[in-house]
C-alpha cells in the first residue's frame, strides 16, 4: 500500500469549511483564521475511511464485565461433580472401598481428580488477580501549536489526525516533530511552572539527540511503551503530561516522529497500533512534500 492511500480524503478536504476550535487555555502559533478549523461531521458523510479501523472483541468485553461471577465458577463446577460422584455411588450398590478391577471404579477415581482439579482452580482464581486498569486525567495544560508556515490543507490534515485519534483511542497528548521542527504539540501537555497554566514547549534539538528518538528512526519501526513508567526513557519526554501512562513514538520516514500519549495502561490495541501506522505514513507524504517547498520553522 502506498503512503498516500490509507487517508487519501484529508488532502481533498474542502477549504472553506467552518467550524470553530476551541481555544480554553491554549497557546497558538499561529493567527486563528476559520480556514484552519476541521471540517464538519457533515463534510465527511461523502468520505470513507479504507484502513483499518479499531474493533472491539466482544467475548473479551463479556469476560470482563462478568469477572467477579467466573472467577468462582470453577468452584461451583467442581463441587457439584463430586457431590454427584459420592451420590452415585451411595445409590448405586457399589462397594464403598474402590477397587482397581471395577471400571466403575476407575471412572469414580477420574471423575474425583478432575472435581478437585476444578476446585483448586477456582481458589487460584480467586487469589490473584489482576490489578485494575483506570483511566487516569492527565496532569497537565491543554496547549494548541502548529507550525505557521504548512499551507492550510497540511494543518487542516494534522487537526483530523489529531480528533481523530483523541476521538477513538486513549490518545491526549500528541506531538510531531519533522525536519527539526516541533511541527505539532496539541492536547495536554505538563505545565511549565505550577499555577501559570502556561505548557512546556517541545526542544526538538533535545529530543532529535536523544536515545528515544534516534533508536525510533534507526529502526525505522514504531515504539510501543504500554508502561511508561517501566521505561527510563520517560526522561527525555518532558513536555507530556508527568502522569501519561502509556505512549507510541511513531516514525515519520527518516525525518521525524510522531508522540502519541495515552492516559490508559496498555490503552492502544492492535488495531490502534496498525491504524497509527498507516497514519504515520501519510503524515510523512504530506509534510516532506512541504518540507522541499517551505522549510518548516516553529513560532512562539
Amino acid at each position: 500500500m502506498e503512503a498516500g492511500t490509507a487517508l487519501t480524503f484529508t488532502v481533498t478536504l474542502p477549504l472553506h469549511t467552518h467550524i470553530p476550535i476551541r481555544t480554553t487555555n491554549s497557546n497558538i502559533l499561529f493567527p486563528l483564521k476559520p480556514r484552519f478549523t476541521l471540517p464538519s461531521s457533515s463534510s465527511f458523510s461523502a468520505y470513507s475511511y479504507r484502513g483499518p479501523k479499531p474493533k472491539r472483541d466482544l467475548l473479551a468485553d463479556w469476560v470482563s464485565q462478568n469477572d467477579d461471577a467466573l472467577r468462582p465458577l470453577p468452584i461451583y463446577v467442581g463441587s457439584a461433580s463430586l457431590f454427584a460422584v459420592l451420590l452415585n455411588r451411595a445409590i448405586s450398590g457399589i462397594a464403598p472401598v474402590a477397587n482397581a478391577g471395577s471400571s466403575q471404579s476407575r471412572a469414580d477415581l477420574l471423575t474425583l481428580g478432575l472435581a478437585v482439579t476444578n476446585i483448586l482452580t477456582g481458589l487460584v482464581w480467586l487469589s490473584i488477580r489482576p490489578k485494575a486498569i483506570t483511566v487516569v486525567n492527565p496532569q497537565g495544560v491543554e496547549c494548541k501549536r502548529l507550525c505557521s508556515t504548512l499551507p492550510d490543507d497540511a494543518l487542516n490534515e494534522l487537526l483530523w489526525v489529531w480528533e481523530s485519534l483523541s476521538d477513538v483511542t486513549c490518545c491526549r497528548s500528541f506531538v510531531i516533530v519533522y525536519g527539526g521542527s516541533c511541527v505539532l504539540q496539541i492536547g495536554f501537555a505538563a505545565e511549565s511552572f505550577p499555577g501559570h497554566g502556561e505548557a512546556v514547549s517541545v526542544d526538538a534539538n533535545k529530543l532529535m539527540q536523544g536515545s528515544v528518538y534516534q533508536g525510533v528512526i534507526k529502526s525505522g519501526a514504531q515504539s510501543y511503551l504500554a508502561n511508561l513508567s517501566l521505561y527510563p526513557g520517560q526522561s527525555e519526554l518532558p513536555f507530556l503530561p508527568s502522569n501519561t501512562q502509556a505512549v507510541i513514538l511513531q516514525p515519520l520516514g527518516d525525518k521525524g516522529i510522531a508522540i502519541i500519549g495515552g492516559n490508559t495502561i496498555r490503552g492502544f490495541t492492535a488495531s490502534d497500533q496498525a491504524w497509527i501506522t498507516y497514519i504515520g505514513e501519510k503524515l510523512d507524504s504530506t509534510l516532506a512534500k512541504y518540507v522541499k517547498q517551505h522549510p518548516l520553522t516553529s513560532q512562539h
